[in-house]
């Protein structure tokens, strides 16, 4: 790994020099372990702790197959499929890789008795496979999480509905978090070259994924003007929704938890914030009861914001907590995206409200590799900026994964890999001059 990291760092290296080097036996990647996933039998989801179950191994290199790369990994990031998988929720990730080894020969490979995860990277190329064009050894990248096989007509015109769509690092193996990881080339996209490592990784899947959920015709198809209201809005997803809607000319109620959230918020530009717990919001009485009081409490001050407009589009990922709300506080013909559902899946709303005032919920998931290709533009155009809160080294790891299953974190966490320290990698300090408040934004709270 010391080559190919001296490689990297040499400003005199070249695609024939990346391509000359010798691959390692074996890389370092985070990993769970199949014979452990009963580890947190019988515990709340809020008692699983990831520090437990997430390890640091060696690992052998994968074979590279047709249309795939191998990417040295300078730095990744902590989603929150990360915590899924290290609590083994909803269901233990190795059923995913045992479906898809039983796809084909080369599918095979996933299908082991650990799981190196990670759904996001930043890095550089070493090896390419047969049908490998537009890529080469050496060229910079960050990868996004969709992994496709298109065999089947569904997914030609929108590769999320290709039935054997799947995420990398999370429904595959060789993910992200790690010093070496295997992508399909199709995944691959320009490094921005205004960004450090670690910066250039936390935008990935949560960039991607707001863009198609808010701003794509295949989610709310955001236009200038619309009301959107945007919980946990200086997370890791809604940072980049609430950026995207400020950039879009919408106009972004923004949902926080405190007045440091808050802050963050007002720090992006925008001027519409709800801090939940200050205001006290109890969407439900109990476990089973709702309580739409709350909802028509909520929405009366969401329209304190809007000049009296009720809410065009609701950027829905809490799901189980808020969802109740979401419906109601949406104006008629209006629309509620949703995705991830963190503090829950089963959602629970009065359907009147949805079917007399002709509302839509749109599921929404990922992105397809042109969404994902737009959001990564917009990052290297300097237009949407990295919400990097915090970086942790690998051995951290658990720890990481800990803090974002606690909430304990803003925006996103990233992870060294292959980098040895922050801030390397910038290739454009002009560009980065001229964005540098934004990029640091989460930085310096």
């Amino acid at each position: 790994m010391k080559e190919i990291l001296d490689a990297i760092q040499s400003p005199d290296s070249t695609s024939a020099d990346f391509a000359a080097l010798p691959l390692p036996e074996s890389y370092r990647a985070i990993t769970v372990h199949k014979d452990e996933t009963e580890m947190f039998a019988g515990l709340s989801t809020r008692d699983k702790d990831p520090r437990k179950s997430i390890h640091l191994d060696d690992v052998p290199v994968p074979e590279l197959g047709p249309g795939e790369a191998l990417v040295a990994v300078m730095a990744s990031s902590v989603n929150y499929n990360s915590v899924w998988t290290s609590i083994f929720e909803p269901v233990s990730t190795f059923s995913f890789l045992e479906r898809y080894g039983r796809l084909s020969d080369l599918s095979k490979r996933h299908d082991l008795p650990y799981h190196v995860i990670g759904s996001d990277l930043a890095g550089v190329v070493l090896r390419t496979g047969p049908g490998v064009n537009s890529w080469k050894p050496g060229d910079e990248v960050v990868a996004h999480c969709l992994s496709v096989e298109l065999e089947s007509s569904d997914g030609h015109n929108d590769t999320m509905l290709d039935p054997e769509q799947r995420i990398w690092g999370f429904e595959t193996n060789f993910g992200g978090l790690a010093e070496i990881a295997l992508v399909k080339s199709n995944q691959l996209m320009p490094k921005p070259d205004h960004l450090s490592w670690e910066e250039a990784a936390a935008p990935g899947l949560v960039n991607s994924t707001a863009y198609r959920q808010l701003v794509s015709r295949n989610g709310a198809g955001m236009k200038q003007g619309d009301n959107v209201l945007i919980w946990g809005a200086s997370g890791g997803l809604g940072s980049y929704a609430t950026q995207f809607a400020l950039a879009g000319g919408a106009n972004p109620v923004c949902v926080v938890s405190s007045e440091q959230k808050a802050d963050i918020c007002r720090s992006m530009g925008a001027e519409a914030i709800i801090d939940r717990n200050a205001e006290g919001y109890r969407f439900w009485k109990d476990e089973s009861t709702q309580d739409p009081k709350e909802w028509k409490r909520f929405g009366k001050r969401i329209r304190e914001f809007t000049g009296g407009e009720d809410i065009d589009i609701v950027f829905e990922h809490p799901g189980r907590e808020t969802f109740g709300a979401s419906v109601y506080v949406t104006r008629k013909g209006g629309t509620i995206t949703t995705c991830a559902s963190t503090s829950g899946y089963m959602h629970e709303y009065d359907n009147r409200y949805l079917w007399m005032s002709l509302k839509r919920i749109i599921g929404s998931h990922f992105a397809n590799y042109r969404e994902a290709w737009e959001a990564n533009r917009l990052v290297a155009k300097g237009k949407i900026h990295p919400t990097l809160s915090k970086v942790y080294s690998l051995e951290e790891t658990g720890q990481a994964a800990y803090d974002v299953h606690r909430n304990l974190h803003q925006g996103k966490v990233g992870v060294l890999t292959l980098a040895p320290r922050e801030g390397l990698g910038v290739r454009d300090e002009e560009k980065r001059a001229q964005h540098i408040d934004a990029i640091n934004r989460f930085r310096n709270v």
